[in-house]
């Protein structure tokens, strides 16, 4: 460190790599001294005209101003307010075209000045040199002012810093050409200039101050030793004119040997760089109380007749500028706002003066001509040995126009100063400069665009983890665990569990209220148990076995009713012997004068048997179904379908038919004539039939309900039980039985046809067996009837 300020104090100078030497063209602006214009007719203010957050508005439209007068406040981080230049009325506050070369509307104040040019109440610091760190650093920042020479950085940011500063550097070097506002003002006011630089060095305390001047500003580096002399901490250094010496990362090379690392700022190696007209602005705040609201423009080109410097009103619209200083356009005039080298042509001059506004060029087409059409790059190299930055200009020009951002990323676009060498020395006239602008542009939108989308996905996260935290809540709110007991009350648990275990040996109901009280002080004394659902199912399946005793108890009592049912039935019986008796009186008074007119009476007796015997088999057969019902389900199923009623109301009907029908062939058989004919076989062929019809229909019925029969009680009963299946397998072998019988009964009768007559004794025996089968005919379909009456009762009870 002693060794490099043993250097500095020498007046070595270090050298940077690239550089160009254009025409400085300085002569022009630089022998007049700084003019004052007269009030324009409107001022147009941007409210953002520096690096960071524009201002909160504290005025409104049509009121009244005076000169320094804020008009916006600090709202955010960077944000300085700016103030009115003079006095008069706000007439708008509109989006105006911004001082850019895109031209972009931004919100701008427009003041129609009232001509009297009256001041508001101003606040100088009495004593700056007593004043505390925070006083003069509020003071810089309610003047706002910013960077006057470059990119507009809020001042008040770097008089607040907190890292440690070894060098401040004054930038008075002013390297482009044309430009002479700097060198102007340190020939005009540079005691002014030495004492903000001494209102900084109060702030930040460095070692040593350097002031780096071109050595084409002679004059101006006599008044800056003059002015300094006293201040032993202020250095005057000359440095060689070369562009763009006046870049911030070029002087400290030239001035400190130290380069600025990739990405980082110049306080990160103990150095901090201001611009003469900054501190000029501070000393204007400082001891005279007044806001940043003008600064020096120089005002030159071969159309300007009068070109020189001027005390400029920030929100001046170009245009005043140019005719105050006597502007001539030439066909296809450009107008440049800067310098030729960094400067950019305006598309309009109604656009307003601003804070960093230090040069307004307007030259003719033999001056600065204008560039032709860009041509293919020949690769001579001559950009990348032009570069201050060490960049490879033709690397990022191709990334540049393919968008390839992560390349020039990782070539350090973001390095370049814009100084406009490499187009400066570029034959094919590439506008080098004008691609990495545009890249510039669009990589910080891109990464803006990508900070935004991280910043809602992390809202997005956020809200979806409280909304999950909030059900959980919702959903664990009973599992809340209590306050911890005292050692009293949990040995009081204790005792109680101790106790309900010693009580489970009464019973399974006890057991299962023990086990209950269990759970319930564990849940109390704050443990989460799992529900132990073993008593619910053990008390469950207990009332599912009580049901099923109580379904068998009940079809039980149904059974004990029998007596009832075998009452009626015994009345059916006993009506239907009456009848037989009658049937057998009526047979007994009819004639029997023909021996072998017997012979159909007794086909019919068989058939009446036959009956008789079917009708009793069926009874028995309904009885032992009803017997022997499966009943396997905890709850009981219920008895025989629907359907079983429905079969045996049919074959109680048939045979009630098959007796009527053997009564009517009794009563009409014919006894007079002794050569009378039996009846047709066919009647019998076709009853068979029927019955044979009516066996295969029962067992298709029996089949369907078997497969349609419901199942919808989570107890679900049984199907029909294979008793059903039984019947109508038996039921048809009776229908084949029936059918064999009559094929049996016609070849008999048949035969008695062809038979000798027996006599009398025979006939009277015939009469006798037929009046028998009538009567047990008769029975049978009282017995059918009655089950089948009974049958439906327990149908209409169960259902």
């Amino acid at each position: 460190m002693e060794k490099l300020l043993e250097q500095i104090k020498k007046g070595t100078v270090w050298a940077f790599p690239g550089g160009v030497h254009p025409p400085q063209q300085k002569s022009l602006s630089n022998s007049a001294p700084i003019a004052r214009l007269p009030l324009p007719e409107k001022l147009v203010l941007p409210l953002k005209q520096h690096i960071g957050a524009s201002g909160k508005l504290i005025v409104e439209k049509n009121q009244h101003v005076l000169k320094g007068q804020a008009l916006t406040k600090p709202s955010a981080n960077w944000s300085v307010p700016i103030h009115a230049p003079t006095s008069g009325t706000i007439i708008d506050i509109t989006p105006m075209p911004s001082a850019h070369p895109s031209a972009l509307p931004e919100l701008s104040i427009i003041i129609e000045p009232d001509g009297n040019d009256t001041w508001c109440e101003l606040s100088p610091l009495a004593n700056p040199a007593t004043a505390s760190h925070d006083e003069l650093v509020d003071v810089i920042h309610n003047a706002g002012i910013s960077g006057m020479g470059g990119a507009g950085f809020p001042t008040y940011v770097k008089a607040d810093i907190k890292q440690p500063i070894e060098f401040l550097i004054v930038n008075a070097v002013e390297c482009e050409p044309y430009i002479t506002a700097d060198d102007t003002l340190m020939r005009e006011h540079a005691a002014e200039i030495v004492k903000g630089i001494e209102l900084m060095q109060q702030l930040l305390n460095p070692t040593l101050c350097i002031i780096g001047i071109e050595d084409n500003k002679p004059e101006a580096i006599t008044a800056m030793t003059e002015a300094a002399k006293h201040n032993e901490h202020i250095l005057i250094q000359t440095v060689p004119t070369v562009y763009p010496s006046g870049g911030e990362k070029q002087l400290i090379k030239l001035l400190t040997n130290r380069e600025v690392p990739n990405g980082g700022i110049p306080a990160d190696i103990g150095i901090l760089v201001h611009n003469t007209g900054t501190l000029f602005a501070i000393q204007q705040a400082v001891y005279e109380g007044k806001p940043l609201i003008e600064r020096v423009v120089t005002v030159t080109g071969n159309t300007i007749h009068n070109p020189g410097n001027v005390w400029a009103l920030l929100g001046t619209e170009i245009k005043h500028l140019l005719d105050c200083q006597g502007f001539s356009p030439v066909p296809q005039q450009r107008v440049i706002m800067g310098g030729p080298m960094m400067g950019f042509t305006l598309p309009t001059v109604r656009i307003g003066v601003v804070k960093t506004t230090n040069c307004i060029l307007a030259p003719d087409h033999k001056e600065l001509a204008e560039p032709g059409p860009e041509k293919a790059c020949i690769r001579c190299s001559a950009c990348a040995d032009a570069c201050p930055a060490s960049l490879l200009p033709q690397q990022l020009q191709w990334f540049a126009k393919s968008k390839e951002y992560d390349k020039l990323q990782e070539h350090n676009l973001f390095d370049c100063i814009e100084c406009g060498a490499c187009a400066y020395v570029c034959p094919s006239e590439i506008p080098l400069v004008q691609y990495y602008r545009v890249a510039k542009v669009e990589i910080k939108e891109q990464i803006a665009e990508k900070i935004k989308s991280d910043r809602a996905k992390e809202r997005f996260d956020a809200r979806k983890a409280r909304l999950e935290q909030e059900q959980a809540e919702r959903k664990n709110r009973h599992k809340r665990k209590p306050a911890p007991k005292s050692t009293e009350e949990q040995q009081k648990v204790a005792d109680a569990l101790a106790r309900v275990k010693d009580k489970t040996s009464d019973g399974d109901n006890k057991s299962a209220v023990a086990a209950a009280i269990a759970r319930a002080k564990a849940k109390k004394q704050g443990g989460e148990l799992e529900p132990d659902n073993s008593e619910v199912a053990k008390e469950r399946a207990a009332r599912k076995e009580q049901a099923r005793l109580y379904k068998e108890q009940k079809a039980q009592n149904n059974g004990d009713d029998e007596p009832v049912d075998d009452k009626k039935s015994a009345v059916a019986a006993a009506i239907a012997r009456a009848k037989a008796k009658k049937a057998a009186q009526a047979n007994e008074q009819a004639p029997s004068d023909d021996i072998t007119s017997e012979s159909p009476v007794a086909a019919n007796d068989k058939k009446a048997a036959v009956a008789a015997a079917i009708a009793r088999a069926k009874a028995k057969k309904a009885a032992q179904a009803n017997e022997q019902a499966p009943s396997d389900d905890t709850v009981s199923e219920s008895p025989a379908p629907t359907a079983d009623d429905k079969k045996a109301a049919v074959a109680a009907a048939i045979a009630r038919a098959k007796a009527k029908k053997a009564a009517q062939a009794n009563e009409q058989a014919p006894s007079d004539d002794t050569e009378s004919e039996s009846p047709a076989p066919a009647a019998d062929d076709k009853k068979a039939a029927v019955a044979a019809a009516i066996a295969r229909a029962k067992a298709k019925k029996a089949a369907q309900a078997n497969e349609q029969a419901p199942s919808d009680d989570t107890e679900s009963e049984s199907p029909a039980p294979a008793a059903d299946d039984k019947k109508a397998a038996v039921a048809a072998a009776i229908a084949r039985a029936k059918a064999k019988k009559a094929a049996q009964a016609n070849a008999l009768a048949q035969q008695n046809e062809n038979a000798e007559p027996q006599g009398n004794d025979e006939s009277s025996n015939g009469s006798e067996q037929t009046a028998q089968a009538k009567k047990k005919a008769a029975v049978a379909a009282a017995i059918a009837r009655a089950k089948a009456k009974k049958q439906q009762k327990e149908g209409n009870d169960q259902s």
